[in-house]
């Protein structure tokens, strides 16, 4: 008998396989426990919350579009999401508080920033103004990543980000080309090669050498501009570990259970992006 329920909220959501990650760590731990999506329109956020404080719903995580969005009905955001401003993951807690975190921020320095050296000395550029931006420049920051540029299609959003970290360098898109070639570090945080939908409409054949390219985009698992990188010997990372760890977070804040991430659900899910 399943005695709790667990869901993600987006728009779009098909693509996500946060169903997969968190039934697979049900069945290891026997919790009696599901995960579903929920698609979501924006004018029924409430009706989700409302679920929530009525413990139809133990816990949710919230995809794109809503990341911000849903802040305005929570009772308290703790630790990274108080920082960011962006929340992915909800739970109310014993004293019926309805809690907002943010588990990217880990997820991002569990899965690749750890390994990365003398970052203080590396420029860094953020494709994308979006709901993960803030929680990838705060990791950024977090590995001592300092010298952080941002560039997003909407010039008004990087603008929107830069009052909340006012050391930014913000570029305006149609000068990316160009200036690729003088980061360390890209991470793309934005939407483009989702789903296998439409890509970067530019050249990446400038960059460093010694880049390292990160795409929080796990579906699928090699982008085309990922691709291209790739086969340039670029050193390139996909969304999957970090999507991995951030659900080990949420895993943990709703169940206080800490699940391994093991070859058996990393198989697992590559199954389900091939």
């Amino acid at each position: 008998m399943i005695t709790k329920s667990f869901a993600i909220i987006g728009d779009p959501i098909s693509h996500s396989l946060s169903p997969v990650l968190h039934n697979y760590w049900f069945k290891k731990y026997r919790v009696k426990a599901n995960y579903s999506l929920l698609n979501i329109d924006e004018n029924n956020l409430d009706q989700v919350i409302k679920r929530l404080r009525n413990r139809e719903l133990n816990g949710i995580n919230v995809t794109l579009p809503y990341k911000q969005k849903i802040i305005k009905f929570l009772d308290q955001l703790i630790n990274d999401a108080k920082i960011t401003n962006s929340v992915n993951t909800i739970y109310l807690d014993e004293n019926d508080v309805l809690v907002g975190e943010n588990t990217d921020v880990f997820g991002m320095q569990a899965a690749y920033l750890k390994e990365i050296v003398n970052g203080e000395n590396k420029k860094a550029l953020v494709m994308g103004a979006g709901g993960v931006s803030p929680s990838v420049i705060f990791s950024l920051l977090k590995s001592k990543i300092k010298n952080i540029s941002i560039i997003n299609r909407t010039y008004e959003k990087s603008l929107f980000l830069k009052k909340k970290f006012n050391f930014l360098n913000v570029l305006k898109w149609d000068t990316l080309e160009k200036e690729i070639k003088n980061f360390d570090i890209i991470i793309n945080a934005t939407s483009l090669g989702l789903m296998n939908r439409k890509d970067f409409d530019f050249s990446f054949k400038n960059t460093k050498e010694n880049l390292i390219y990160i795409d929080t985009i796990y579906n699928p698992l090699e982008t085309k501009t990922l691709k291209f990188l790739k086969e340039k010997k670029v050193r390139t990372f996909n969304g999957l570990d970090m999507f991995m760890y951030q659900g080990k977070k949420s895993f943990y804040l709703w169940n206080k259970i800490n699940p391994e991430i093991d070859n058996e659900l990393i198989n697992l899910l590559k199954l389900r992006l091939k």
